[in-house]
């Protein structure tokens, strides 16, 4: 009996994203995933067979968030040190906003983070990935619905070199938001997550 072959699955995890969606939905203090444990888990449950991470975030500069800085840079140094995955870092950007209270008619300036090509980033990987034939499952860990293109353009690019891609959404399964469109959803409950918490605490005591 001819043994069955596995799809091939390369994930694209977001880890602003991912972490947002955890933090709501499963009350999740800090980004405690271990991103290469979590494709592992969702891909296992779907049968496929996960042959690379790629992962993706935002990180401030020391000067504007010392505590957040160390902890991505430690975070960072580890998945790099794993076999058959990827890291894509940049600074967030810091954008000067300004207030304008209706009350008092003073002005007010306070700075929020940015972060900037993280999206971008991502769909350029996974569509050179569907150009080099690597996989057949691209497998995307956002809720970022600009990446619904994303999965159209995959799909036209498969169609056109006549082979099989799946394009797939792993979220939360208590989210309040929803998969990405154009994407197969894949839920996946706290019990699976708590499976794939990182041994490590990155967070300065």
């Amino acid at each position: 009996m001819e043994k069955k072959t596995l799809k091939k699955t390369i994930a694209f995890i977001d880890g602003q994203n991912l972490f947002y969606a955890v933090k709501n939905d499963f009350d999740c203090k800090y980004p405690n995933y271990d991103p290469k444990k979590l494709a592992h888990r969702v891909c296992e449950k779907q049968g496929w067979r996960l042959i690379k991470t790629c992962f993706y975030t935002g990180v401030p500069k020391s000067k504007h968030n010392q505590f957040w800085h160390d902890f991505w840079a430690k975070k960072i140094t580890k998945l790099k040190a794993q076999k058959n995955v990827f890291v894509f870092s940049r600074y967030i950007h810091q954008r000067k906003l300004k207030f304008q209270c209706q009350h008092c008619d003073q002005e007010s300036i306070f700075s929020r983070g940015d972060e900037k090509g993280i999206d971008i980033r991502i769909a350029i990987d996974a569509i050179r990935a569907v150009l080099r034939s690597e996989c057949d499952v691209i497998l995307l860990f956002s809720q970022d619905q600009d990446l619904g293109e994303v999965a159209n353009e995959i799909k036209a690019i498969a169609k056109e070199q006549g082979k099989f891609i799946k394009v797939a959404c792993a979220f939360p399964a208590n989210s309040t938001q929803r998969g990405i469109n154009k994407t197969d959803w894949i839920p996946f409950d706290k019990n699976l997550y708590d499976q794939c918490i990182d041994s490590k605490d990155y967070r300065s005591k």
